[in-house]
């Protein structure tokens, strides 16, 4: 039997086993330390979206209660609060072991003709000329086989100075995920979601010369706005930037833009980030 891709494992984990109306149940990995947040925030929109019948998601908010496991089951129970004409809200709160560790706030709407403006895409080079974010990584630790087979390729503009140099807080990164991706846009929807976990509270670490091995984070809360249909099946580049950050929590600003420069989400993160006790 061909052992399964990196995609073909978070896919999985995005199918949800519904256990009653308004119910539903997630698998998580196995593996050590804390759960990525992406992929609970990611499975909550899933579960939200089993119950919405018309409208695309356009953003959500989501609170990082407490730090998920590995190898437990998820309950995602959902909240149906708002069914309009043209906006459709829901709530759910992610169980694990008889605790609460997400709640998420989710708002799907029908599109519709009017305004439109954006900043233009910042100036990147071509993905395929840049470093791979996990051999940075690895580079980093000084742990060559630290490389982690991944769903999603990451390649970073503004690799972090090895040697912990200060720099500015901010950062490039180009995404796609490695593999195809089913023609569902609520699928497209749940990898953005995903992939947007990433790379944010690196970029709050810039300024303090805290590269991979010298910090401790997680995230707090998460908010995401999509304002265009949701499509992951390319290159998208993620652009952050981080303007405050104070005890010890930093605060991140996100964009996403398809290979075309069109903006297609707007990402605001703020994270715990401490200096580890030697």
């Amino acid at each position: 039997m061909p052992r399964r891709s990196p995609l073909e494992g978070l896919l999985e984990l995005l199918q949800l086993e519904a256990l009653d109306r308004d119910l539903y149940l997630g698998k998580t990995p196995h593996g050590e330390g804390r759960l990525f947040g992406g992929l609970v925030a990611a499975q909550a929109v899933q579960a939200a979206s089993a119950t919405v019948e018309r409208g695309d998601l356009h953003s959500l908010h989501a609170y990082f209660l407490r730090p998920g496991a590995h190898g437990v089951p998820i309950r995602f129970v959902v909240h149906r609060i708002r069914d309009g004409k043209t906006f459709t809200t829901r709530r759910v709160v992610a169980h694990q072991g008889g605790e609460a560790i997400l709640g998420l706030e989710s708002s799907f709407t029908l599109p519709e003709p009017g305004i439109s403006h954006q900043d233009p895409a910042p100036a990147a080079e071509e993905p395929s000329l840049l470093p791979d974010w996990e051999v940075l990584r690895a580079q980093m630790l000084r742990q060559p086989g630290a490389m982690r087979p991944q769903p999603i390729e990451v390649r970073a503009c503004d690799p972090d100075d090895p040697d912990g140099k200060p720099q500015a807080p901010e950062k490039r990164v180009w995404m796609r995920p490695v593999g195809t991706v089913p023609d569902d846009r609520r699928i497209h929807e749940a990898l953005l979601v995903y992939a947007s976990d990433r790379t944010l509270l690196s970029t709050a670490s810039r300024p303090h010369g805290l590269p991979w091995g010298k910090r401790m984070v997680a995230s707090l809360d998460h908010a995401m706005w999509l304002h265009r249909p949701a499509r992951f099946d390319d290159w998208v580049l993620y652009a952050s930037r981080s303007p405050v950050a104070h005890a010890a929590r930093g605060l991140v600003f996100g964009a996403m833009y398809d290979s075309k420069g069109l903006r297609i989400a707007s990402v605001a993160q703020e994270g715990l980030i401490r200096i580890p006790k030697k």
